[in-house]
């Protein structure tokens, strides 16, 4: 009896779904079509997937390596024309694709036969555009279009090689274009179009604030990109958390800002007032030089006067002290988080000179802390209270910040199941045995990807719930996020910002790795570990990988961005120009196509004005980490079983109509 209860309960709830469905299919035609349109998407090949990671502000290189699609668009040209064309030529069409308008500038300048180079480039242009579209329907190249050229595009890149009798047709279009001046118009659309499916999607796997000086730009770019996903890192969080509010978190991304030489990233491209804390440092600071605040990697550093460095040293200084006040105002308030160790201000002895660090004592290169009440060391001063309640209010009413922070809410999140591949910044923290370290946040404890999604719910919570006591513990775990050991995108045991800035002794600066970066190092146990992580997330490691940055691989001392057999790449080679010293190039990326995944590494990138003047590339060396055995389709892909899935439930609907089910509808 129940069962039947049961069947029939299913029966009606397919029912009216079907009846749902036939709202959008009123006919059998219509349901067909459909079908029909849907089958034929799964068997076009999988999409080109682009992944990028800790790009840490660096835009030209951000968007230099969009444009080539790290080496995609290249491999492109040479698909289409082989050795019909010369290294020369192919390596002026990739450089007009990648800066068609600067490009232009030039070629119209030095070429004396214009309109012929106008004839040749377009007809190849339109041949790696016939190329790149191949992968897609027509509804959705449709879609790409720049308006202003569609419908002449749509019929030359749709021109078929066996139809000569439109030949003339077609060659009028090109002569047309070039005779009423359209050109240079319709090169760059061209261009752009490419550039635009070359890619199909693209992730990024963390780390796009700080350091360098273009975030707001990428942020903006971001935004505008046709399909992407963005697995949010340590530093993303940080401002995330800076932009709800919390102020460990703003203080810390002032003082990035300011140990960067980058404060004009928060003045100039997001409008927030920093003449408070400007003023205030000026005051509180008149008689200290500040010399352990110096910026480093100041792109604008010979433009600064002595007086315009003082004052940003000076404010680094007083943000930098006000910084370990509220973190230690936070790590009181929440004993949970397990971080009293890094209660340092404490323990600071003014009369010596002295700090106690685990134990030891040091001596302090800087011992002038006029702000710091040594009977209570982490409460604010007054004047440090009046700056940061409108330093706070001025992050909360960014609106531009606002808006690239809800862009990241909702495209991002801490991690990404995508296509048989795990996406993550940092680590899965374990124990040295490689099990899943049990992290404890309000007195529950959680590990794997049970904490990634508590973290994620916190971090979601803490941005858009009203004032309440939940929405500050997801605030302040955002700050969590950003240094504590057990943070999934941290993953080392302490942030040592305050050694760095005041003891000399370099291994108080160390920051000691999660043993997972041991564990997936170790040629015995890395296969075993990666595969335990990607069952965790529920993929199969029979074909699946793990993606994550960083922590930066130095190729230079030896390192392998590839570990676990294959299984896992680690893909902040140094993109930062901050770390390309040590890195000894300026980052990896992947490329994962229908064929295979490609592994890039990428040389420095000096400027788009040399990339376009010696058509040079930063895409070094292009390693090709795994061929597929047979070509991937959108069947293959997660997008793929989503129709699968609409196929069969049209195909229900079709049965619905057959057997007089349902009716159909004809005047719809």
């Amino acid at each position: 009896m129940g069962n039947t209860r049961k069947t029939s309960e299913r029966d009606t709830l397919q029912t009216r779904y079907l009846e749902v469905l036939s709202e959008m299919y009123p006919s059998i035609a219509a349901a067909s079509t459909e079908i029909i349109n849907l089958q034929a998407i799964l068997n076009l090949p999988k999409g080109t997937e682009h992944v990028l990671s800790d790009i840490h502000g660096e835009a030209e290189q951000f968007f230099h390596v969009l444009k080539n699609g790290s080496g995609a668009v290249r491999a492109k040209i040479d698909d289409e024309f082989g050795n019909s064309l010369c290294i020369r030529d192919k390596k002026q069409l990739a450089t007009l694709i990648y800066y068609p308008a600067e490009k232009l500038d030039l070629i119209e300048k030095e070429e004396e036969e214009l309109d012929d180079w106008y004839k040749i480039t377009l007809h190849r242009l339109i041949q790696v555009c016939k190329r790149v579209a191949s992968k897609y329907t027509r509804s959705k190249v449709r879609k790409a279009l720049p308006k202003d050229f569609a419908y002449v595009i749509e019929e030359l890149i749709n021109e078929k090689e066996e139809m000569t009798n439109k030949e003339a047709y077609y060659n009028g279009i090109i002569d047309t274009i070039i005779r009423i001046g359209r050109s240079r118009a319709f090169i760059i659309a061209l261009c752009e179009l490419i550039q635009r499916l070359v890619i199909d999607h693209l992730h990024i796997v963390g780390d796009i604030y700080d350091r360098g000086s273009g975030a707001a730009d990428i942020m903006d770019h971001l935004m505008n990109y046709h399909s992407v996903d963005i697995q949010w890192g340590n530093h993303d969080l940080l401002w995330m958390g800076a932009a709800s509010g919390q102020a460990a978190c703003i203080a810390n991304v002032i003082r990035i800002c300011a140990r960067y030489g980058n404060l004009a990233t928060l003045e100039d491209d997001y409008g927030i007032n920093l003449m408070p804390l400007a003023n205030f440092a000026l005051e509180v600071y008149a008689d200290d030089d500040c010399e352990l605040f110096h910026v480093q990697d100041h792109g604008d550093a010979d433009m600064l006067s002595r007086i315009e460095e003082q004052t940003e040293m000076k404010m680094h200084k007083a943000i930098s002290i006000i910084q370990f006040k509220l973190e230690g105002q936070l790590i009181k308030k929440r004993p949970g988080m397990l971080m009293e160790n890094r209660l340092l201000l404490d323990k600071i002895d003014p009369e010596t000179g002295t700090v106690e660090v685990d134990g030891r004592t040091y001596k302090l290169l800087d011992t002038k802390f006029p702000t710091i009440m040594w009977s209570d060391p982490y409460q604010l001063s007054k004047e440090e209270e009046k700056v940061m309640k409108r330093l706070i209010h001025n992050f909360k009413n960014c609106e531009k910040l606002q808006r690239h922070v809800q862009f990241l809410l909702k495209s991002g999140s801490l991690y990404l199941c995508y296509n048989n591949n795990l996406y993550y910044h940092g680590c899965v923290p374990m124990n040295e045995d490689g099990s899943f370290r049990e992290v404890y946040l309000q007195g529950k404890g959680y590990k794997g990807k049970a904490l990634y999604d508590v973290l994620e719910k916190n971090v979601r919570r803490g941005y858009y719930l009203p004032e309440s006591e939940e929405k500050a513990y997801g605030q302040d775990l955002m700050w969590f996020a950003w240094t504590n050991e057990n943070s999934p995108v941290f993953g080392k045991e302490k942030m040592a910002t305050f050694e760095r800035y005041f003891l000399g002794e370099k291994d108080t600066h160390e920051e000691r790795k999660d043993p997972y970066y041991r564990l997936i190092e170790d040629e015995n146990v890395s296969e075993m570990v990666c595969d335990n992580i990607i069952r965790e997330f529920g993929l199969n490691p029979k074909d699946s990988h793990i993606i994550n940055g960083h922590m930066p691989v130095k190729l230079k001392k030896g390192e392998s961005p590839v570990k676990g057999n294959g299984k896992l790449f680690i893909i902040d080679g140094g993109f930062s120009k901050a770390y390309q010293k040590t890195t000894g190039i300026a980052g990896y990326t992947l490329v994962y196509n229908s064929y295979g995944l490609k592994l890039v590494t990428h040389l420095p990138f000096e400027s788009a004005e040399k990339a376009v003047k010696e058509e040079t590339d930063i895409c070094e060396d292009i390693n090709v980490i795994e061929k597929l055995i047979e070509r991937k389709y959108v069947a293959d892909t997660d997008n793929g079983k989503v129709i699968q899935q609409k196929i069969d439930d049209l195909e229900l609907l079709l049965k619905a109509y057959r057997n007089g089910k349902l009716r159909e509808n004809a005047g719809k």
